[in-house]
């Protein structure tokens, strides 16, 4: 692309907080935006040319939303394929494709996909249900994780199984059985690949995470990591994007095992949570790079300028109802430090409903104002 019009339509599936952060960046060229979403109160309602709203999973929705547009891309793996691939097939560019989207979207075919690539996962088992996984307890190792193969989101549809009672009022669905990895750090790397094939990579994020939510609290970017991990990580980063040949943003999350070796958890083919402190941290965000690459246009730095540190800010447990950000004042005073409100009305216990990025030269000093801002700020109602 050397030229923008006032009539080229970006249209966006999803209409959340990523939608909502891809939007900013859009506002920087001449272009229309169209976004569809189930919800009538979502966060891109505000900041779209024009909003749609309908289910993402239902194929007449998906295509009629499809067919105004001449770029399609979506900021949620859930989302009807069949309309995306009659949209492709009629000329709409759908970026990243129905085929890559096809080998990511089920958890299941994801683990498939890594064994027969040769590229390095945890030991797994897949069922038809969970009543496939009980009749055949016998053959798996306590504990390992649960996941449901689809519609898992936020830490929703994992959970670690240390005994048979913890199978007990989990969804009867698709799912696998993952070996339980000890491992040193959870990492995250995100490829960006535009569509005559440009390649770039952030640095390698390292992520802590909730405990009991099983979300990530904490993104620290650069990675307090040996420099040949990080490289490791990279170059396998680099194998799995480029095995999936996906136009858009790739993250790849990984484990760092006790022995240093790296395997791939999973992989999101859109803009991500590992991300966000790019907005401030990097010359390029992840969001503006995710823009260029699905407008086959040149992809920008993705180096850091700072050291960056990203705090999730979700509901607070034992609240739910109309939100309240507590203390947003108090943390705005510390220098480096900038909020992020998604605009979501309701609160819920861990529902994400914003995050602060803190920047520091210094990386010990920015991990310390970041305790600072998860023990000031509550989210409540």
């Amino acid at each position: 692309m050397n030229y923008f019009s006032s009539n080229f339509k970006l249209g966006i599936l999803g209409g959340g907080q990523l939608g909502k952060m891809l939007l900013a960046e859009t506002r920087k060229f001449d272009i229309q935006t169209y976004v569809l979403d189930p919800s009538n109160e979502a966060p891109c309602k505000i900041a779209c040319n024009h909003f749609f709203q309908g289910s993402l999973m239902d194929f007449e929705t998906v295509y009629n939303f499809g067919k105004q547009v001449d770029v399609l891309t979506f900021e949620i793996e859930l989302v009807n394929l069949e309309a995306l691939e009659k949209l492709e097939n009629e000329g709409v560019k759908v970026y990243p494709s129905p085929k890559t989207l096809k080998l990511i979207q089920n958890k299941g075919i994801q683990k498939n996909f890594y064994i027969q690539n040769n590229i390095p996962t945890s030991n797994y088992s897949r069922f038809t249900s969970l009543e496939n996984l009980e009749s055949n307890i016998q053959n798996l190792k306590l504990p390992f994780v649960w996941k449901c193969t689809e519609f898992g989101y936020d830490g929703n549809g994992v959970k670690i199984i240390k005994t048979i009672s913890d199978l007990e009022n989990l969804p009867n669905v698709e799912c696998i059985a993952e070996e339980m990895i000890a491992f040193k750090n959870e990492l995250a790397v995100i490829v960006v690949r535009n569509v005559s094939g440009e390649v770039k990579t952030y640095p390698v994020v390292e992520m802590e995470f909730h405990p009991e939510a099983n979300q990530v609290e904490y993104v620290i970017c650069p990675a307090r990591i040996d420099d040949k991990v990080a490289k490791k990580a990279t170059a396998i980063a680099l194998q799995v994007s480029s095995t999936f040949n996906h136009v858009g943003l790739l993250a790849v999350e990984m484990f760092q095992t006790e022995d240093d070796e790296i395997l791939v958890n999973e992989v999101a083919p859109r803009p991500h949570n590992s991300g966000h402190h790019t907005i401030e941290a990097s010359y390029t965000s992840q969001f503006e790079n995710h823009l260029r690459a699905i407008l086959n246009l040149p992809l920008g730095n993705c180096d850091s300028k700072v050291a960056g540190i990203m705090v999730n800010l979700v509901g607070e447990e034992g609240f739910s109802g109309p939100v309240v950000y507590e203390n947003i004042s108090n943390i705005m005073a510390i220098g480096g430090v900038t909020p992020h409100i998604y605009g979501k009305r309701e609160t819920r216990p861990f529902r994400k409903m914003g995050h602060v990025t803190i920047v520091n030269e210094d990386m010990k000093q920015a991990r310390k104002i970041a305790e600072e801002v998860k023990n000031s700020i509550r989210v409540i109602s």
